[in-house]
């Protein structure tokens, strides 16, 4: 079974696309809007899962970083 949420790589305008399942959340910018989209897409306590490996993955860039580099 695949990482459920996948944090891409900071775009060159900075902000990182997030997806659940295969389906775009949207554009987070901060780890607050992260977790805004966890929580409509019906995860609660999505704060609690950022740094989880079984329920996040960050690609390209350091976890929690959004710039673009």
């Amino acid at each position: 079974m695949s990482t459920p949420i996948v944090v891409h790589p900071p775009q060159g305008t900075g902000g990182r696309r997030v997806t659940a399942r295969g389906e775009i959340l949207g554009l987070a910018c901060s780890d607050e809007d992260l977790i805004e989209f966890l929580r409509r897409a019906g995860l609660p306590g999505a704060e609690r899962i950022l740094d989880d490996e079984s329920w996040a993955m960050w690609r390209g860039g350091r976890a929690h970083h959004y710039e673009a580099a």
